[in-house]
């Protein structure tokens, strides 16, 4: 199936959702220069959860093997159920219009999102920020624990897009509560 939308809120059904950011994540053919996406999701700050393949454009040859160990998805599975770059930049502006959506990984992410919306022939209707901006330094310093005490809470079976974006947002709501005050909270 190439694209999901879950409408099951987070986990924690914690009315502090209406607060929560947006966050988006990008499993891509490998890292560096050539490398593209092949696999967005995101989460809304309701917990709706977004996921789909995207099928390589014919001039997107990079592959790399070790990526595909870690993310699970081979280039025959985005043949079969991959959607085109177009088509996702499409859903994306559709769904994300107007929100700021934050990533992990900014840098490879904001690349492997400029490829797709470029190959499209579209302009992103969102912005993508760095979740680091929603942190103040105390919670950026106790972010990577938590994502893994998250991770490891959630058992999630597959490193796939949309569970990683559910992460990343229920780590940052978990740092939010142990410390930031709501005033030094930024809304997404």
């Amino acid at each position: 199936m190439a694209t999901s939308a879950d409408s099951a809120p987070a986990a924690d059904h914690d009315p502090a959702h209406a607060s929560l950011p947006c966050v988006l994540d990008i499993e891509a053919s490998g890292f560096g220069r050539g490398s593209y996406p092949i696999e967005i999701g995101f989460v809304l700050p309701d917990g709706t959860a977004y996921c789909t393949l995207i099928v390589p454009d014919a001039g997107w040859t990079h592959w790399d093997g070790d990526a595909e160990r870690v993310h699970g998805i081979s280039r025959s599975l985005l043949q079969r159920h991959g959607r085109s770059a177009h088509e996702v930049a499409i859903e994306l502006n559709h769904r994300l219009a107007g929100r700021t959506v934050y990533c992990d990984n900014w840098a490879h992410d904001y690349a492997w999102l400029a490829r797709l919306f470029e190959s499209a022939g579209l302009s992103p209707s969102f912005k993508l920020r760095h979740l680091r901006e929603l942190m103040n330094e105390n919670a950026a310093e106790r972010f990577d624990d938590t994502r893994e005490i998250v991770a490891r809470n959630l058992q999630l079976r597959r490193h796939r897009a949309s569970s990683d974006a559910r992460v990343l947002q229920l780590s940052v709501a978990k740092v939010w509560r142990n410390g930031v005050p709501a005033s030094d909270q930024p809304r997404a």
